[in-house]
């Protein structure tokens, strides 16, 4: 068969059908620039619109790509094994796991050359191998509409709850073996999971008058997900309480606990549990805390590479203090375990003081802060100095007793990592001296300061030039010379970014090594703005102008790097 002009434009695959008078090449020229396809798979799509029999479109890729077929009639699926896979990925990609076997998924598809799906299932099951099953699009398009309706349908148990009803407000989960709990014990496993696959940070569980709404941050922003009816309030709550080992009675205190969850095939994720009284009932906020996180490579941070290489030299340096500073949230943390990483080799004691411990780390020696029994950051401190340390990570320095031991730790032959609150690199010095260290103290002890934030990067999938004005830049912080030859990016929002434009976060970072000239000034007692300014006339960015330079990069928004910093 001779090829047009026209079925030239198409893919190997559509010309190889065409060629086997599967479909007319003007079927498959109509139909692919069809806008009722939107999104969906094109050979589904093509099934759906009767331009190919789904028999012998599934007989033909078999002979084609020499992919076994299988007849989804014939066999049953195991639910367990579809439910290891986001349902909003299988209706997605019109996929469906069929079968586990060692490390192997089969994975029934109607379209074996869509690669997308099937590293989005492998990334989604933990690295599985996906092997492709061929089957026919109708019966596949069938089987997801069933099983992603009756993963659904497990939530929608609660929402069909009447309104008005009193009694589920007294719903006791003490009793798991109970019938009627099993809705509440699915919907918790669900929401967990839904936000570990997600990717968010934390989840919050805000009883109000009427509803109950649950919050996931995502990428540091809190977004709406569901508003479950107030019935379920003590479920849910009794629920988390069991799960924390906690005190379902208590409703009067605030309470505290952790749990773990395993995700297949060998993912696990602890949560930080917080339940807090309000006017009515318990709020709850869930803290992920993913292993994962605290092996996040240096390059992965975020910083420009004078800042990487400043970060490195600093925390290769046998003793002294490193210290980091930003607000909750900030990434301070991340940026810790990434330094205590790079220097747990084996060859040295690293012992840390945090509250609490959020990933344990192995080879890291890591207590946990408890101020009711008098193990505060002071006296772990004063232990780990009898412990011969190498290299010490203070969770926080809070008061003069705890920065007073961590500076003569610094000044004994060891590495101290600390954070601090402070808005900028040089107003944590000052901050120390407030506190009352003296000021030759801190001058011979600090090698380097840090301040960090966390901005979302742009999603890649859709993001477009932003015209901004000249104006604009220039308020922001742009220097005149900097303006002309690029354009500032702009959030869209797409399926790959939840609709928000956003996708994943990094760090935008003032590095500040501690110079000749700013001891001089730390000795006669100068301020933070006089350090500041001798810091700019070294060279160093403030977080603003780090930010601004990812903007030019079109790696973030304008409007975010204003959003996280000052000017």
């Amino acid at each position: 068969m001779a090829v047009t002009p026209e079925l030239a434009t198409l893919t190997p695959l559509l010309r190889g059908i065409a060629a086997a008078g599967l479909a007319t090449e003007e079927t498959l020229l109509r139909l692919i620039n069809d806008p009722d396809r939107k999104q969906r798979p094109l050979l589904g799509f093509l099934v759906e619109k009767k331009a190919l029999a789904p028999l012998a479109l599934m007989q033909y890729l078999g002979d084609r790509y020499k992919i076994p077929m299988l007849d989804l009639d014939a066999v049953v699926l195991d639910e367990k094994v579809i439910r290891r896979i986001d349902r909003s990925l299988l209706e997605r990609h019109q996929v469906l796991p069929i079968s586990l076997h060692g490390d192997t998924l089969y994975l029934a598809m109607a379209d074996p050359t869509d690669v997308k799906a099937s590293e989005d299932i492998r990334f989604n099951s933990g690295g599985l191998q996906i092997s492709p099953i061929l089957v026919e699009a109708d019966k596949l398009s069938r089987l997801v509409a069933e099983y992603s309706g009756a993963l659904q349908n497990d939530l929608q148990d609660f929402f069909a709850t009447e309104e008005g009803t009193e009694e589920r407000e007294e719903f006791d989960l003490a009793g798991d073996a109970r019938g009627d709990d099993a809705p509440v014990v699915r919907f918790v496993q669900q929401l967990l999971l839904d936000a570990i696959q997600k990717g968010a940070s934390d989840i919050h569980i805000e009883p109000y008058e009427r509803d109950i709404r649950v919050r996931y941050r995502l990428d540091g922003v809190l977004q709406d997900v569901l508003h479950p009816p107030l019935g379920l309030r003590e479920g849910i709550t009794s629920r988390l309480k069991i799960l924390c080992h906690l005190d379902i009675a208590e409703r009067r205190l605030p309470q505290d606990g952790r749990l773990r969850v395993r995700v297949p095939p060998n993912r696990t994720i602890d949560f930080r549990v917080s339940f807090l009284p309000t006017s009515f009932g318990e709020t709850i906020v869930l803290r992920l805390l993913d292993p994962a996180s605290s092996k996040v490579p240096i390059e992965a941070l975020g910083f420009l590479p004078e800042q990487q290489q400043a970060f490195h030299e600093a925390i290769h340096r046998p003793y002294g203090m490193i210290l980091v500073t930003g607000p909750t949230g900030s990434g301070k943390t991340t940026t810790l375990y990434t330094a205590l990483n790079i220097l747990n080799d084996g060859l040295v004691n690293i012992s840390t003081a945090e509250d609490p411990v959020e990933i344990p780390v192995y080879g890291i020696n890591q207590v946990n802060i408890n101020e009711r029994i008098g193990l505060n950051f002071a006296s772990a401190l004063r232990s780990f100095l009898r412990q011969d340390p190498d290299i010490i990570m203070v969770g926080e320095v809070r008061d003069l007793e705890t920065a007073e031991t961590a500076v003569k730790a610094a000044q004994t032959g060891h590495l101290v990592l600390a954070t601090l609150h402070t808005n900028d690199a040089p107003q944590s010095l000052t901050r120390l001296e407030n506190m009352g260290i003296p000021s030759y103290n801190i001058a011979g002890s600090v090698h380097l300061v840090m301040a960090q934030r966390l901005v979302r990067k742009l999603c890649t999938a859709c993001k477009k030039p932003h015209r901004v004005p000249e104006i604009a830049l220039l308020e922001a912080g742009f220097r005149e010379e900097e303006l002309g030859g690029w354009t500032p990016m702009g959030p869209v929002g797409c399926e790959q970014c939840n609709g928000t434009g956003y996708r994943g976060r990094m760090g935008v970072y003032q590095v500040m090594p501690i110079s000749d000239a700013m001891r001089e000034i730390i000795l006669r007692g100068g301020t933070a703005l006089e350090i500041a300014r001798q810091a700019e006339a070294e060279g160093i960015r403030t977080m603003r102008r780090s930010g601004l330079l990812r903007v030019k990069e079109g790696v973030t928004s304008l409007d975010e790097v204003l959003r996280v910093t000052n000017r």
